[in-house]
């Protein structure tokens, strides 16, 4: 059914016409929500910045997140990083630690973690994990927000959309469409995360394209590197349990491996029933995102990073933005634990 519904919204065909008025319903509802959300909004005291999309489904943010986090470090920025953690069977707030798990934090939260080495706090309410956050470390001065256009509640300083291929669909609004609040929408950056993305109608933001690619080195469980080089020609499994499955798996096909079998998986998905010859493949590659679940299940399993450039003249903008902002750094606040 959501291959269905994806296909569908690429186009104002049959299905997509059939579900209109039900867009109709869920954007007045969307926009009561974000309305009552603004009236509530609250202010943290380091600047923040949310990257997020417009879209059903990822678009890129969370690498996105992770290359900007790395700019601010070396930059002389602490970043701090506050998410949902969508799909993780805790609704508490918590710090999420190198050793924590998916079930606990959610994939995404852990693998900011993992790679970023910045504080990651996970809240139902984004406001709730940076206050959480800054009490804990507050030597952080800046924070990264990973998902979240959407929510309202939490006031920010700067808006980052990401667009991966698919665009805006077909322009209306779930379930007719992808989107998840009408578009155009004002944001303070586009970034595309595909090489071949276009930019999204009526847009009045800068936008910049960035590129995304596999890393030269899968990882081991133990952490050790494996050449994806070392891999062409063998005979493969892979699967992902990401928005996209199938872009993973041709990305691996142009880095000459061969892939005999393939397991798409809903994004945020539970690995419990594999096929045996998935799980017990001799060669099985999956995400990054998706490794932490699929280790305990296959220990052989090998995590290929994702990685985007992203052009300089992107953080230059975001640069000149940030210092433009009056926020003093978090050490300077003296923010006490609530």
């Amino acid at each position: 059914m959501q291959h269905h519904l994806r296909r569908a919204w690429q186009r104002r065909g049959a299905l997509a016409c059939l579900l209109w008025p039900l867009s109709l319903l869920y954007g007045a509802l969307a926009r009561r929500q974000q309305a009552r959300q603004r009236t509530r909004a609250q202010r943290l005291p380091v600047p923040t910045i949310v990257i997020g999309n417009v879209i059903a489904g990822g678009a890129g943010k969370t690498p996105t997140a992770l290359a900007i986090a790395r700019h601010l470090t070396q930059r002389g920025w602490r970043p701090g990083i506050i998410s949902r953690g969508y799909g993780r069977q805790q609704h508490d707030c918590r710090e999420v630690l190198p050793d924590s798990t998916p079930q606990d934090v959610g994939d995404e939260p852990l693998l900011l973690r993992q790679r970023s080495g910045c504080p990651v706090f996970v809240a139902p309410r984004r406001f709730d994990a940076g206050r959480a956050l800054l009490a804990a470390h507050p030597q952080v001065n800046v924070l990264l927000c990973d998902d979240g256009l959407q929510h309202a509640v939490l006031a920010r300083d700067i808006e980052i959309c990401a667009f991966d291929t698919r665009g805006i669909g077909n322009g209306w609004l779930l379930p007719a469409g992808p989107l998840r609040e009408a578009w155009p929408r004002p944001v303070d950056f586009i970034l595309l995360t595909q090489a071949d993305a276009v930019p999204p109608p009526a847009a009045t933001a800068p936008v910049f394209a960035a590129t995304r690619r596999l890393a030269n080195n899968a990882q081991r469980a133990d952490g050790s590197p494996v050449p994806l080089a070392s891999l062409r020609g063998q005979a493969a499994a892979a699967l992902a349990g990401i928005a996209r499955p199938e872009n993973f798996f041709a990305m691996l096909r142009a880095r000459g491996i061969q892939l005999e079998k393939t397991l798409p998986l809903p994004d945020h998905g539970t690995f419990e029933n594999l096929p045996p010859q998935i799980r017990h493949a001799d060669i099985l590659l999956c995400t990054e995102k998706d490794a932490a679940k699929l280790w305990p299940l296959a220990p052989q399993a090998l995590a290929v990073p994702l990685e985007l450039d992203i052009p300089a003249e992107f953080f230059e903008a975001l640069d000149k933005k940030l210092t433009r902002l009056p926020h003093p750094p978090a050490a300077e606040i003296g923010i006490a634990p609530h």
